[in-house]
């Protein structure tokens, strides 16, 4: 079936990739090494941060770690991946807890730093998410986001299976209602939500060694047979299941393939108020 062609469109904040054992495994890979590295030099000791979209916790409990003895709050609206991070968490400072980001529970000025992970892609409203973060940001704190781009990645061989998921991906997004390029919009966003000083930068995840291919194609081939993400291509009439279990034999192709090569380009934001 063609993956431009969606019926059954159902538009709000709905998390494209849910929080199947295959999205937790990349999540938890995560740190500020990896994914926040943008905002590294301007986290200090005492500083108070909320991060958005906390997942399982492991950027917030690294944000903890930079900052202590500062406050740092990690959110999702998940509430299930909440318990996980505070479960797998707990030797950090770092406290988390349900909310929304469309509607923070905080006071004006509460935060130093207020940072969001791969979270507006998903938002029907993306701009009136910033516009909440930095209300709850302090006059001279920083709001920070990171945002990858789909239509930017790139691999390498050429594969008519992945053109295929990528293509099913972007639809189920936006079917979601959210904007899976998201990356190069982040700039204009920020400055819609009101930020005057906005900084921009970008940066990659890439996947090339055997252990990295491995870990990053098996995990996709199982998403896009067994998470939400492949329930909603199936609701949506983007896909069969014999044209998922097709996209899924495509990325195993791909990191069989010693030549193979996979990047991701994320795009970055420093915001002050």
């Amino acid at each position: 079936m063609d993956p431009c062609y969606v019926t059954n469109v159902h538009v709000g904040n709905i998390y494209t990739h849910g929080h199947h054992e295959s999205v937790l495994r990349s999540h938890t890979w995560r740190t500020v090494e990896n994914s926040a590295a943008y905002l590294a030099s301007h986290l200090a000791p005492g500083l108070r941060v909320l991060d958005i979209g906390c997942g399982p916790g492991t950027i917030t409990a690294d944000l903890a770690r930079r900052v202590a003895p500062g406050e740092t709050i990690g959110i999702d609206a998940a509430a299930g991946v909440v318990e996980i991070a505070a479960r797998d968490n707990g030797n950090t400072t770092a406290t988390f807890e349900t909310g929304d980001v469309m509607a923070l529970r905080f006071a004006d000025a509460s935060f130093d730093v207020v940072h969001a992970h791969q979270v507006l892609q998903h938002l029907a409203d993306p701009v009136a998410a910033l516009v909440e973060m930095r209300r709850v940001c302090q006059p001279g704190g920083l709001v920070a986001a990171r945002d990858s781009d789909y239509a930017s990645l790139a691999w390498y061989p050429a594969n008519p299976g992945l053109d295929r998921w990528l293509a099913t991906y972007e639809a189920v997004s936006r079917a979601n209602g959210g904007e899976p390029d998201a990356g190069r919009h982040l700039a204009a966003w920020a400055r819609r939500a009101g930020f005057n000083e906005v900084h921009c930068s970008a940066s990659a995840w890439c996947f090339t060694e055997p252990h990295d291919r491995e870990w990053w194609g098996e995990l996709w081939a199982e998403r896009i047979t067994e998470s939400p993400l492949a329930e909603r291509a199936l609701e949506l009439g983007l896909a069969e299941r014999a044209d998922l279990s097709q996209m899924a034999a495509a990325w195993r192709r791909w990191l069989a393939d010693p030549d193979g090569w996979f990047a991701v380009l994320h795009a970055e934001v420093l915001c002050r108020p």
